[in-house]
C-alpha cells in the first residue's frame, strides 16, 4: 500500500514540475491545461486501482468465512412444497424416523406417522424386512405390498436412499390395475368356456352321425341336426356379442356428436322384434306418444341397447304377460323403461347383473339362448352416451330396466 501512495505522489510532482517548466518556457495556456488534465487523470486511475477489491490484498485473518454446510434435503422448504403437490403418498425418513409426510400419506396412514418409526407406520412384513436392510445410497427396486392397507388391495413401495441415512419412500396404489388384469383374464376364460361348450356338442353329434354310416333313421338324424343347428346359432350369437362389446369398449372415450331421435329408434326396434318369429314379440306394449326426443348418439349402438333390454324382458318374463316399453321426458333428460312380469331377481344379484357372463340362473339363461353379455353391452353403450342405467326388481313380480339420457341442445 505504501509503494502505491509513493508512486501517486511522484506522478503528481512530475506533472506539476512539467507544467511549471512549460509556463517558464512561454508555453501557451492550452499546453498547460492539457498537462494539468493528464495529471488529474493519472491520479484518478491510481486511486481506482488502490480502491478496487480485485487488487486488494487479503490477509488470512480477514478472509471471508466458508459457506455453511448445505441444508438437509428433507428439511428444505422447496422439498416439502414439492412433496405436498404429489398425488401419491410420499414419506421422508431420517434413519428410520418419519420426518415428513405429504397429504396423501397422512390420508392413507394417519397423521400420527410423523415422528414414528417407519417400520411401524407401514405395517407390512415385506416393508419391515426391506427397510431394515437398507444402508447404501441409491434407488432400489420396488416391492409389492399385498393386502395393504386392507385385504384385497395391492400397493408398491419404492425407496430412494440418500446419504446420511436419509430415505424417501414412494407408495403407489396398484389395486385398480390388478382388478383390470383379473377382469381381462376372467373374460378370456369365460369366453373360451362359452365357446367350447357348444363346439363340443356340435363335434359330438357330427361324429355320431358319421359313425352311423347312414344307418340312423330320419327322425334321429333330424334331431341330431337340430341340436347341431341350435348350438351353432348359440356360438354365432356369442361371437356377435363379443364383437359388439369389443367395438363399444373401443369407442367408449369418443362421445357421439350426431343428433338422433330416440323415439324413432325405439319404435324401429319394436317393429323389428314384432316381425320376428319369437312368440313373445306380440306381448310388447309401447306406452309412449310420438314426441321427438333428440339426443347425441350413435344410432346403431342405441338400437342395440333398446333391442337388448326388450329382448331380455321377453326371455325372462312369464309367457303371455306384457313387456311394457315406456319413453318419457324428464326435464332435460329422456327416460327409457322396459318392464316385465317375470320371476324377478333377488337383491343379492342386482349389483352384478352388468358383469360379463354373469347369470342369475345359468341353466335357464342357456336354455333361452342368453350369452351373459346383453346387459354388459347395455351398460357400456349407456356410459358412452352419458346415460344412467337403473335396474329394479322384486322377486315374484318382475323386473324394470331404465336408462336415462341427456337431451341434445
Amino acid at each position: 500500500m505504501f509503494d502505491r501512495l509513493s508512486s501517486l505522489v511522484v506522478a503528481l510532482t512530475l506533472v506539476a514540475v512539467a507544467a511549471i517548466f512549460a509556463a517558464l518556457a512561454g508555453g501557451d495556456a492550452l499546453t498547460i491545461a492539457l498537462l494539468a488534465l493528464t495529471g488529474a487523470a493519472a491520479a484518478a486511475l491510481v486511486y481506482s486501482a488502490l480502491a478496487s477489491p480485485a487488487v486488494a490484498q487479503t490477509h488470512p485473518e480477514t478472509a471471508p468465512a466458508p459457506d455453511p454446510a448445505p441444508t438437509s434435503l428433507l428439511r428444505h422448504p422447496d422439498f416439502a412444497l414439492w412433496a405436498d403437490q404429489e398425488e401419491e403418498p410420499l414419506l421422508g425418513c431420517d434413519g428410520n424416523i418419519v420426518t415428513l409426510a405429504n397429504d396423501a400419506a397422512v390420508r392413507l396412514l394417519g397423521r400420527h406417522i410423523v415422528g414414528a418409526d417407519v417400520r411401524t407406520a407401514i405395517r407390512h412384513p415385506a416393508a419391515t424386512e426391506w427397510l431394515s436392510g437398507i444402508d447404501t445410497p441409491g434407488s432400489l427396486e420396488p416391492i409389492n405390498l399385498i393386502d395393504f392397507p386392507r385385504p384385497g388391495q395391492r400397493w408398491t413401495m419404492r425407496i430412494a436412499a440418500l446419504s446420511g441415512g436419509q430415505k424417501i419412500l414412494f407408495l403407489a396404489d396398484r389395486s385398480a390395475i390388478d382388478a383390470a388384469d383379473r377382469m381381462r383374464s376372467d373374460f378370456v376364460a369365460n369366453a373360451s368356456h362359452e365357446l367350447r361348450t357348444p363346439l363340443a356338442a356340435i363335434l359330438g353329434y357330427v361324429e355320431t352321425l358319421q359313425d352311423m354310416n347312414g344307418e340312423a333313421d330320419g327322425a334321429t338324424r333330424h334331431r341330431f341336426l337340430s341340436i347341431i343347428e341350435r348350438e351353432a346359432r348359440r356360438m354365432q350369437r356369442l361371437v356377435i356379442d363379443l364383437l359388439s362389446i369389443s367395438r363399444v369398449e373401443a369407442d367408449r372415450f369418443r362421445r357421439p356428436t350426431a343428433s338422433v331421435d330416440l323415439t324413432a329408434i325405439v319404435r324401429a326396434t319394436i317393429a323389428q322384434l314384432r316381425d320376428s318369429e319369437n312368440p313373445r314379440a306380440q306381448d310388447i306394449a309401447a306406452a309412449f306418444d310420438e314426441m321427438t326426443l333428440p339426443i347425441l348418439g350413435d344410432e346403431a349402438q342405441l338400437g342395440q341397447l333398446v333391442h337388448n333390454i326388450i329382448f331380455n324382458a321377453m326371455k325372462y318374463g312369464r309367457p303371455d304377460t306384457p313387456v311394457t316399453v315406456e319413453l318419457i321426458r324428464e326435464g332435460r333428460r329422456a327416460r327409457l323403461s322396459v318392464r316385465d312380469e317375470g320371476e324377478g331377481i333377488s337383491p343379492d344379484h342386482l349389483p352384478r347383473l352388468t358383469e360379463r357372463f354373469y347369470r342369475v340362473d345359468e341353466a335357464r339363461s342357456r336354455s333361452v339362448g342368453g350369452t351373459g353379455l346383453g346387459l354388459a353391452i347395455v351398460k357400456h353403450i349407456s356410459e358412452r352416451h352419458q346415460g344412467q342405467l337403473d335396474i329394479e326388481s322384486e322377486v315374484g313380480k318382475g323386473t324394470r330396466v331404465s336408462v336415462t339420457f341427456p337431451l341434445a341442445g
